[in-house]
């Protein structure tokens, strides 16, 4: 393959990935009115999942470094911080919020890291900093006001968005104490690994909190559950880290920054979320203060699940 031909093909690659992981809050509120709750939904979807990360850590693991034990615990520690009680305080979000703001929050995530790393690595906040966060977060309290002028409760935006917050902030707990062993184990290896630990994490909690038989729902939530764990879990995660090989990370961020905007249409279209002028403008707010940070490489835009 021609160098322009890996490049596209990378490029196609992000994209996808992109679709995938905005797709996933349109199927989880496709699911909900099945009856379903969010721990039950996201212990089938990671149930679904299991067998392919299995396959994923299996291929990335192929003739790697063995893994220290204190490496091993680092691991467990970060997929259940990252995969695990990120996705659940998300899902449980997903209750309260549309679609189109949750991906909006959740995209805030670069954000977070800066703050994050100012505060624990003393890691100097620049002007450009500064300009990225006032536009991110300028951005969010747009598209909030609009939904709140369109009459829906106070309790249920702060609420959710309150959630979705959370789930962000935990995961770009994730990204920044994970970064070493990102670097040792490699990007596919070490997400694979943590997804499985999330995995056992949450099908854990179901099984302590849930009677196993409330997995037995509806077909339409088995589809969509499916749906959940190969298009916006493991089908993303592999593209985006194949169009990163022959992207580069600055490219698929910027690429993956249509992300928010697919998530917006797709809620249109399936679950009839209105679109508003203000709701875009407030999504090209946040979307210009991501491609402002995405720009330094200690800031890398890296998708929650």
């Amino acid at each position: 393959m021609r160098h322009d031909q890996k490049f596209y093909f990378g490029v196609a690659c992000v994209l996808l990935s992109a679709v995938g992981f905005s797709a996933k809050a349109v199927i989880v509120k496709l699911a909900y009115p099945y009856g379903v709750d969010a721990l039950t939904l996201l212990a089938l979807r990671m149930l679904f999942s299991l067998p392919l990360f299995g396959f994923m850590a299996w291929h990335a693991g192929r003739g790697g470094a063995k893994i220290a034990r204190d490496d091993w615990l680092a691991v467990l520690g970060l997929g259940a911080l990252g995969y695990y009680l990120s996705s659940y305080l998300d899902f449980l979000g997903l209750q309260y919020i549309s679609a189109g703001l949750e991906r909006l929050v959740l995209f805030l995530n670069p954000t977070i890291v800066v703050a994050l790393s100012a505060l624990l690595f003393k890691q100097s906040i620049t002007r450009r900093h500064l300009v990225s966060l006032s536009l991110s977060y300028a951005g969010i309290a747009l598209v909030v006001h609009q939904h709140l002028a369109l009459g829906e409760s106070a309790a249920r935006v702060f609420g959710g968005g309150g959630l979705v917050f959370a789930a962000a902030v935990t995961y770009a707990f994730y990204l920044v104490a994970g970064g070493r062993l990102i670097v040792k184990l490699g990007a596919m290896r070490f997400a694979a690994y943590a997804s499985l630990a999330a995995c056992v994490f949450v099908l854990a909690h179901f099984l302590l909190t849930r009677d196993p038989r409330a997995l037995l729902v509806s077909g339409h939530v088995y589809l969509l559950a499916v749906m959940l764990a190969v298009l916006s879990t493991v089908m993303p995660v592999w593209l985006m880290s194949e169009g990163i090989h022959r992207t580069g990370a600055g490219r698929a961020a910027m690429i993956s920054s249509v992300g928010p905007v697919v998530t917006i249409f797709l809620g249109y279209w399936f679950l009839n979320e209105p679109i508003t002028a203000v709701q875009l403008g407030g999504a090209a707010l946040v979307l210009a203060g991501i491609f402002i940070i995405s720009q330094k490489p200690k800031t890398p835009l890296v998708e929650p699940e």
